[in-house]
């Protein structure tokens, strides 16, 4: 245009033709794409650029006020041009497919497994704590798995340099205006495709979704943001294309990433009040999901702008912790009430208890984020400083609960010893499930606890069997080896259906059953040699009788 009408023309007419073309415009100058589709109305805020540096007009005069009104709507346009510039290319057929799989919740549940890994479910009627959602697949996608780790990424072209091209274009001539400062502020409501696909994650119809399936999407797209970030920043800074915009490129990055970071915190900081035990897996894997994206995010930004975000990450990630702790702590009353609350421990039997399966869940959930839970719980100048003191805690309570007599069995000698057959099962129990996770020194602590009610059950159930062995005057042998097998049928006959279903633990009670009774009876036999002929039970016969203990209904059926 500039040519068609000449340098040498007049300015007004000059400014004529340039305002007109530039205040009717019906389209902008450059597609999404970058292509110039308008190269008439370039040339017209070319023209008034030159005008703008030539000063062809009085200060005061009308036309001076029709320049600079047309430098500002030229200034405008290129803002708005800027606007509209996908400078961030998201439209990637595998970005979007890897994106649009991971909005679906199976997918997000996968990926959360793969980043946050559980130890496998455990079937329980007593709780579902930190289960994933029904029907969701134990790991992820292979090529969700390689996305996941940023590799994907890496290999994925996520800067446009065609409208990089044009954003030098625009910032060449923003720059000459003196509209810079302008420019700027427009950075920070920019566009970018990427990053708001990654958020998009969590985003829309928030509504509809619980606050479990959140907390997943919203660590998953931290995950990915942070990986992202890098990537871009590396594409950007790069990309050979010298120009205008070259000077502006730390304020640009860091005004497209700082709201979006904030804008994550923000929705972290939301969920802070939660102190159900019922999401501590969801919220230590968001601790850790900004934990570990913290220090990557940090290096996107400079000055008071870093230490805005340092200081709101390290606010939100000690609410996390605060929030996590109090989980901790719900947890530990959530066992203690439900044992206070059991009217009859040992009452609904003598096997594993429905809370201690509900704890041994919960600790198998917890154990992969061992170290993360540590640094909380050491932190927090509480009894509970690790993930070892929790298990031993929360199980502990079981075994505070006082023993009361069953309806059908109230002699002392039979409670105490479904007391201590009950908490056998539970604490070997315990120890199995969490030797591998805990280690063999937190282990050996809890072995000491099931030998104990080992010994202990032996003791309350079968020390007065063969208390009748002990001589009590003159007593008729015969007589003392008849009470003795009656007392032996009648303890026999209360513990028949009791049921240990460790085979471990079934060896280690019916040896130390033994080792009290068979032997205390082949004592007896041996001093009282002319009752062979009148005994019931030889001490081989007794030794196979309590060879068949702890068998349960099987025992039965094997009869």
């Amino acid at each position: 245009m500039g040519a068609a009408v000449g340098k040498a023309a007049p300015a007004k007419a000059r400014l004529d033709i340039a305002e007109n073309t530039i205040f009717q415009r019906n389209r902008g100058i450059w597609d999404a794409a970058a292509a110039c589709t308008n190269e008439r109305l370039l040339d017209a805020v070319d023209e008034i650029l030159d005008l703008a540096e030539a000063q062809p007009f009085p200060a005061a005069s009308a036309a001076a006020a029709r320049l600079d009104s047309a430098l500002r709507a030229a200034m405008s346009l290129m803002m708005d041009e800027f606007m509209c510039l996908r400078v961030w290319n998201a439209s990637s057929h595998d970005l979007r497919l890897a994106v649009d799989r991971l909005a679906v919740g199976a997918s997000a549940n996968a990926l959360w497994q793969h980043t946050f890994p559980s130890t496998g479910d455990r079937s329980s009627s007593a709780s579902t704590v930190g289960r994933a959602s029904a029907g969701s697949p134990s790991s992820a996608p292979g090529d969700l798995v390689g996305f996941l780790d940023g590799e994907f990424l890496d290999e994925l072209q996520l800067l446009c340099p065609a409208s990089l091209l044009v954003v030098h274009e625009i910032a060449h001539r923003v720059i000459r205006a003196g509209y810079t400062k302008e420019l700027v502020q427009k950075f920070t409501n920019s566009p970018c495709d990427v990053l708001d696909r990654f958020l998009s994650i969590f985003q829309g119809e928030c509504s509809r979704r619980t606050t479990v399936d959140l907390i997943k999407r919203w660590s998953l797209a931290t995950h990915l943001v942070g990986k992202a970030l890098v990537v871009m920043q590396r594409q950007l800074y790069t990309h050979n294309s010298p120009g205008a915009f070259d000077a502006l490129k730390d304020e640009y990055f860091l005004a497209i990433t700082k709201n979006r970071i904030l804008n994550l915190l923000k929705f972290a900081d939301d969920f802070t009040s939660i102190t159900s035990h019922e999401k501590l897996i969801y919220i230590l894997g968001m601790y850790q999901a900004l934990s570990e994206a913290a220090p990557g995010l940090l290096l996107m930004f400079t000055g008071p702008h870093k230490e805005l975000v340092a200081e709101r990450s390290e606010e939100i990630l000690a609410k996390l912790a605060m929030s996590i702790r109090s989980m901790v702590a719900s947890l530990i009353a959530k066992v203690r009430d439900g044992v206070s609350n059991t009217k009859n421990i040992v009452g609904v039997g003598v096997g594993v208890h429905p809370l201690t399966k509900y704890a041994v869940l919960c600790i198998e959930r917890l154990a992969p984020h061992r170290d993360t839970l540590d640094l909380i719980l050491a932190s927090g100048g509480d009894d509970v400083a690790s993930l070892s003191d929790l298990a031993s805690r929360v199980v502990g309570s079981l075994e505070e609960k006082p023993v009361l007599p069953c309806d059908d069995d109230a002699t002392a000698a039979a409670t105490g010893s479904r007391h201590h057959l009950f908490h056998a099962n539970n604490a070997n129990f315990v120890l199995q499930s969490c030797k591998p996770l805990l280690g063999d020194e937190w282990a050996a602590a809890r072995e000491s606890v099931v030998e104990r009610h080992v010994a202990g059950y032996a003791e309350a159930c079968w020390a007065p069997v063969v208390a009748c062995l002990e001589p009590a005057g003159r007593k008729p042998a015969a007589k003392v080896v008849a009470k003795f097998s009656a007392a032996f049928d009648r303890a026999y006959e209360s513990q028949a259906r009791c049921e240990v279903r460790d085979p471990a633990l079934r060896d280690a009670l019916r040896r130390a059953v033994s080792d009290k009774v068979v032997t205390a009876y082949g004592v007896y036999l041996k001093t009282h040699p002319k009752l062979e002929k009148k005994l019931r039970y030889t001490a081989g016969e007794l030794g196979e009788r309590l060879s068949e203990l702890f068998e349960g209904e099987a025992a039965e059926h094997n009869k």
